[in-house]
């Protein structure tokens, strides 16, 4: 049996190669990037294939017959055809909630950032800001303290749950609109609203819902509106489910009093996303998932994933394609 890393760079641990286990399991190797037009070829005799962001859809798997398995370093699996790896046997498996502690912790960096400016006050003073003023202390931006605030959850699985624990017990107010019916948390004061009843309460919003049709542009001109003037929106779920035009004009108006977002609508960004030059925008690169728990996290469960396989017993399956017929 072989093994195929596709893309296994983002998760080096710094301590040797995180995959020497697979060796365990048979041959392997693994590539630290992989472009589109080389695919095929790495992935050639391949038996179980590894990839985090690269695409594998129909085109390539009707060119890699051995292929039983295709195991995504990663909770999304959009860049794999489900449906063609179904008809074709193969289950796709994915690594939910490995970054749920690391995720929920990013979001409260960048409130946190946005509401006391640690960082501009920092740049402040070793620039002489302070010496020159004077006076026992200064602020540059006013300084939000969270408590009594409401925080909205948009999206309620398991990193909105964690998201509003953290908010909970930073005494903020926390409210949350769901996909379906679940039980409310033991604390309180915790509230399920509509979407828009949460962007009209909240104070802070953050967002941890997956991209669909109906996500797609939930942040937009209309939904921003209905927020309170002053208030902050965080994203860290996916880049196209905020408009980044709209959010970029409501930031320079000063309806939006910060964003703290991680993910964009295009990544690598365009050096005219409008959201570059936006006031009051905290943009990190797409890493609230990489600390080195959570990316020891995707490898213990992406070999849980291949043992499960290899006993007839697969699991973290997400191509109903495959299910069904399984």
């Amino acid at each position: 049996m072989k093994i195929v890393v596709l893309d296994g760079y983002s998760l080096e641990l710094g301590n040797g190669s995180p995959w020497e286990p697979l060796s365990a399991f048979a041959e392997w190797e693994c590539w630290d990037r992989t472009p589109a037009d080389k695919t095929v070829e790495r992935s050639a005799g391949a038996d179980i294939l590894i990839t985090n962001k690269v695409v594998i859809g129909e085109k390539e798997l009707a060119q890699l017959p051995d292929v039983k398995l295709i195991a995504v370093t990663a909770a999304g699996t959009n860049i794999v055809d489900h449906e063609a790896a179904g008809r074709r046997g193969i289950p796709v498996c994915n690594t939910p909630a490995y970054g749920t502690d690391s995720v929920a912790q990013h979001v409260f960096a960048l409130i946190l950032e946005l509401c006391r400016r640690t960082n501009l006050h920092h740049a402040s003073v070793v620039d002489g800001e302070w010496n020159r003023r004077g006076d026992f202390c200064y602020w540059l931006k006013p300084q939000m303290e969270l408590t009594g605030k409401t925080l909205g959850i948009f999206g309620f699985g398991n990193l909105g749950q964690r998201v509003a624990e953290i908010g909970h017990a930073f005494k903020m107010n926390v409210i949350a609109c769901a996909r379906r019916t679940m039980e409310k948390p033991a604390y309180e004061p915790f509230e399920f609203v509509s979407k828009e009843e949460l962007f009209r309460r909240s104070d802070v919003i953050s967002l941890h819902c997956p991209l669909t049709d109906e996500t797609r542009g939930l942040v937009c001109a209309e939904t921003l509106a209905m927020m309170k003037p002053g208030s902050l929106l965080i994203n860290t779920s996916r880049g196209p489910v905020v408009n980044s035009r709209d959010t970029a004009e409501a930031l320079k108006s000063g309806h939006l009093a910060g964003f703290g977002v991680d993910v964009l609508e295009q990544e690598p960004p365009a050096q005219d996303d409008p959201l570059l030059s936006a006031p009051n925008t905290i943009i990190t690169p797409h890493i609230a998932w990489a600390t080195d728990g959570a990316r020891g996290n995707i490898v213990k469960i992406t070999l849980a994933n291949i043992e499960a396989w290899r006993r007839g017993e697969p699991q973290n399956v997400v191509n109903k394609a495959y299910l069904k017929q399984a």
